[in-house]
């Protein structure tokens, strides 16, 4: 079979089951599809059904809409080239739970202002690199320390160190790209073991952040360069890309990407992504690249010296 339909639930349930099977499978065949035998990725969570004869974006809506309300994320894709060499993660509310500025400035209590212009510009309301000098200049004068009290509270994502784990177990390279700081990121990917990270830098001055970012802005056309240099760099095509975000900024490199997932994405972003996560957890990408329950890593999986 030349494609493949993968059904995923949420760690912890709600289950998949024969009935989210059957029904998958159902719409496949009326639209006179050849569906091979499921492989059971993890039994209850994540399952493939290989097919032939229609296009993957016709299996997908088919399945979608057999499976209606159901919190079951899916994909239609081709069988061939399905593990990607290369992964370039968006940070904030993909890799790490929250937004790293928004929770900064809630060490200025400034946190629900920054966050509504947060909101409208990753949601594509409002221009990347301005809102960012906007939102940093509100920050004039904040204690540097409190930089290292938001990333004591930043909370990495399910699933983020078996992605990053696995993938690099399997021989590929990691990044994280982000609109961001690199106060966190550098902090981030030592701790999941991402090969290389790159973002924005702050300016401080005498101990206090002086309210203005290095320029140039690492944005959505950054973000794209950093995706295409990367894979050029080692030989790759863009096809053998996994891309991840959840932002405006995130969307180029999502379209571009052999494997682009819009990830609890903004509804901006997922109306335009090819692919959607909205209700399991980043090992959703591991399933996605057909990789089964035992050949899932754990983060201790990394020979620290390797970092």
């Amino acid at each position: 079979m030349d494609h493949v339909l993968t059904l995923i639930a949420p760690a912890g349930g709600p289950v998949l089951d024969q009935a989210h099977l059957h029904a998958a499978r159902a719409a496949l065949k009326a639209l006179r599809a050849t569906v091979g035998t499921p492989r059971w990725l993890k039994p209850g969570e994540a399952v493939d059904l290989p097919f032939a004869g229609i296009a993957p974006g016709e299996a997908a809506a088919a399945a979608r809409a057999a499976l209606g309300a159901a919190p079951i994320d899916l994909a239609a894709q081709p069988t061939e080239g399905r593990r990607k060499r290369l992964l370039v993660a968006d940070m904030d509310s993909t890799i790490v739970t929250g937004e790293t500025l928004d929770e900064l400035a809630d060490c200025a209590g400034l946190k629900d202002r920054i966050a509504g212009i947060t909101a409208r510009a990753m949601n594509g309301e409002l221009d990347f690199a301005a809102a960012l000098r906007e939102r940093v200049a509100m920050l004039e004068g904040l204690s540097a320390e409190a930089l290292e009290r938001t990333y004591r509270r930043i909370a990495i994502t399910p699933g983020a160190a078996a992605l990053v784990a696995t993938m690099r177990a399997h021989g590929a390279v990691c990044a994280l790209v982000s609109g961001g700081f690199r106060f966190f990121t550098a902090r981030v990917r030592d701790r999941l073991g991402f090969h290389l990270d790159r973002a924005n830098e702050l300016i401080v001055e005498d101990g206090r952040l002086t309210g203005r970012v290095a320029e140039p802005i690492l944005d959505r056309d950054a973000k794209l360069a950093t995706l295409r240099g990367l894979a050029a760099e080692r030989a790759l095509p863009l096809s053998a890309a996994l891309a991840v975000g959840d932002g405006a900024n995130d969307l180029p490199m999502l379209q571009a990407a052999g494997l682009g997932v819009a990830f609890r994405a903004k509804p901006s972003v997922a109306a335009a992504a090819r692919v959607r996560i909205d209700h399991a957890d980043l090992t959703a990408l591991l399933w996605l690249q057909g990789y089964a329950e035992e050949e899932i890593a754990g983060a201790d999986a990394l020979d620290p010296r390797s970092r």
